[in-house]
């Protein structure tokens, strides 16, 4: 019997570095007067957006992977920390490739392209999501628009969410 081999959140701090990552979160936990662990948690689902892309570039490329803003704030800071952000792309991450930013509120996306294909996309990454670091949790929800309206909108289980097969690209 083998078991799963998830990417850890010590496993995605340790991609950062301990300096940095207390960075962050004090910086955020500060900015937004919340709390650390809830700010940990958006740093590590930063952390958990940007593998994914650099791990499946072929999958994921030109998708757009719908975070909160809250996150998105998260990856502009790390971007402006240049010197450590590209050492993580390049150096550290999976991928070793620096990925560029561009930003895309969420109701401007659903309009573009409509729901249809965003939830085409969708299939392609949540099941990604899921192996590399399991089934998503109550945790997550916050942070993943699209998890949160199958969860909560469309009310599909976690586990159902995490049990999504993989949409190939047409």
């Amino acid at each position: 019997m083998t078991t799963q081999s998830y990417v850890t959140t010590g496993d995605l701090r340790a991609l950062l570095g301990e300096e940095l990552h207390a960075e962050v979160v004090a910086h955020f936990t500060d900015k937004a007067d919340a709390a650390p662990d809830f700010v940990e948690r958006q740093v590590t689902e930063c952390l958990r957006y940007l593998y994914l892309v650099s791990r499946h570039r072929e999958q994921l490329s030109g998708l757009f992977l719908p975070v909160e803003q809250d996150i998105d704030e998260i990856w502009h800071y790390l971007i402006l920390q240049t010197r450590e952000y590209r050492t993580l792309c390049e150096e550290r991450l999976p991928g070793r490739f620096f990925i560029e930013h561009r930003s895309i509120a969420y109701e401007s996306y659903q309009e573009a392209p409509g729901r249809e294909q965003a939830m085409e996309e969708a299939l392609r990454w949540i099941p990604l999501y899921c192996r590399e670091f399991g089934p998503f949790d109550e945790g997550a929800l916050p942070h993943w628009t699209i998890v949160r309206f199958l969860h909560q909108r469309m009310g599909m289980s976690l586990a159902d969410i995490a049990a999504l097969e993989p949409l190939e690209p047409a």
